[in-house]
């Protein structure tokens, strides 16, 4: 099992390597109402987690220290994957790693940087991802879709596959 759940993580840091930004979804407090919001995926190799700079101030964080379970969509307009991950969140103040995420550019949210007051970093373990891939080439894609239209059938093939990833 061990082997398995290695692969699935290789496979998800190969599906989401491209991709930059994620819709993050909480659950507001007191009540049954899902609320998403972009979030600037961290690059780094993945491990299991998610890294993303968030604020004190945000209602994101009183979301999650309210109800910790988040999901995450991912999209990839250049190869026609989506993603949707299944996580528990967790906010810390992890500066060691907050150095290692830092890109300048963030600034325009954190203008005093790292030593910023309101700079928090959140943390989202991922337990189980649902995939839809589609085949690599464009043309593949397009005679596929056509195919399709013509025949009336579904062409599973061009439409891509989908897939459940488990990370222990």
């Amino acid at each position: 099992m061990e082997s398995s759940d290695k692969n699935d993580i290789a496979h998800f840091g190969r599906l989401i390597k491209d991709i930059k930004f994620v819709m993050l979804t909480t659950r507001e407090v007191g009540g049954n109402t899902l609320v998403s919001r972009p979030m600037t995926l961290q690059k780094m190799e993945f491990d299991g987690d998610l890294w993303f700079f968030a604020s004190w101030s945000s209602i994101l964080l009183n979301q999650i220290e309210n109800n910790p379970f988040v999901n995450l969509a991912f999209s990839n307009p250049k190869d026609f994957s989506f993603l949707s991950a299944q996580g528990i969140a967790e906010v810390t103040t992890d500066e060691e790693k907050a150095k290692e995420l830092w890109n300048p550019m963030y600034k325009a949210w954190f203008p005093e940087g790292l030593e910023d007051p309101n700079l928090c970093l959140l943390k989202v373990k991922v337990d189980s991802v649902d995939y839809w891939e589609s085949p690599e080439s464009g043309i593949v894609r397009l005679v596929g879709f056509a195919k399709s239209i013509f025949t009336g059938q579904p062409n599973s093939k061009a439409l891509g596959t989908h897939g459940h990833l488990e990370m222990g």
